[in-house]
C-alpha cells in the first residue's frame, strides 16, 4: 500500500501549504457535524471524529469554537453533502467530495474545473467503484510490528499496518475510526501525524510529464473551489 500512501501524504502537504482554506473547510464540517446533533464530540460522534481530524491539520481552537457556537446558536445555513465523479488526462479517476449551501452552483463550478483542465465529468458511480472508503492513521516512534502487536492484543483487525517514510501507517474500515484511534491511544500514542478518511484507489496509475501537468492542474482547480472539501484519485505523483 507503499503508493497509496504517497498520495496521501501529497495530498496533506498541498493542504499544510494552503492553511487558510483548509481551516474554512473544516470550519464549515464542524458546523455541519455539530448541527447534525448535540454540538458536545462527548455525545456526537461525527463532530468528535471531525475534531479528531482537525487536530493533524492544526486547526486553531477560535475557529473549532466558532463553528459549535455558531451550531449551538442554531444557524440557518444548510448544507448538502455532494459527491461528483470524472476522469482527467489519459483515464485517470477522480472524486470530488463537497458541501454546499448551493447544489446548482456547485455542480456548475465543478464541471466548469473539469472541463477547463483537461477533464471531463462522469455519471453518479463511474469511478467511485474503484475505490476503497479507508480510514488511515499515521504514528510516528513505533514501529508496525509495535502497532501491529498493540492491536492484536485489543483484538482489533484491521486492513494493513506498514512502515514508511518515518511514519507507521494503519489502514482500518471506516466505521472503525474511533475505535483503532482509541486502541492506539491505549498503546501510548498520544499524536496523530495522519487520523482521516480516504478513497484509497484499487490500483494506481502513472502518468507522462504532460499528463501530470495538466492533472495537477485540474486538481487544483478542484482543491480551490469553496464548496470542495475532499479531492481524491488515483494517480501516482511522482
Amino acid at each position: 500500500m507503499g503508493r497509496k500512501w504517497n498520495n496521501i501524504k501529497e495530498k496533506k502537504a498541498q493542504k499544510d501549504k494552503n492553511t487558510s482554506r483548509i481551516y474554512a473547510k473544516f470550519g464549515k464540517e464542524i458546523y455541519v457535524a455539530a448541527k447534525s446533533g448535540e454540538p458536545d464530540p462527548v455525545s456526537n460522534q461525527a463532530l468528535r471524529l471531525t475534531l479528531e481530524r482537525a487536530k493533524t491539520y492544526s486547526v486553531p481552537n477560535h475557529i473549532i469554537d466558532r463553528a459549535i457556537e455558531k451550531a449551538k446558536g442554531g444557524g440557518e445555513e444548510n448544507y448538502d453533502e455532494l459527491r461528483y465523479e470524472g476522469f482527467g488526462p489519459n483515464g485517470s479517476m477522480i472524486i470530488v467530495d463537497a458541501l454546499t449551501d448551493n447544489v446548482n452552483r456547485t455542480a456548475s463550478d465543478v464541471r466548469a474545473a473539469f472541463g477547463k483542465n483537461g477533464g471531463n465529468m462522469g455519471v453518479s458511480g463511474s469511478v467511485a467503484y474503484m475505490f476503497e472508503h479507508t480510514a488511515v492513521f499515521g504514528v510516528e516512534d513505533k514501529s508496525a510490528d509495535d502497532v501491529l502487536e498493540s492491536l492484536m492484543e485489543q483484538e482489533i483487525d484491521v486492513k494493513d499496518v506498514i512502515d514508511e517514510d518515518g511514519l507507521t501507517i494503519v489502514y482500518a474500515e471506516p466505521d472503525q475510526f474511533a475505535q483503532v484511534q482509541d486502541a492506539l491511544r491505549a498503546s501510548g500514542v498520544e499524536t496523530f501525524k495522519v487520523a482521516e478518511f480516504e478513497m484509497l484507489p484499487q490500483s494506481d496509475i502513472e502518468l507522462s510529464a504532460e499528463d501530470q501537468e495538466t492533472f495537477e492542474q485540474l486538481i487544483d482547480a478542484l482543491e480551490e473551489l469553496e464548496d470542495v472539501q475532499n479531492v481524491f484519485h488515483n494517480v501516482d505523483l511522482k
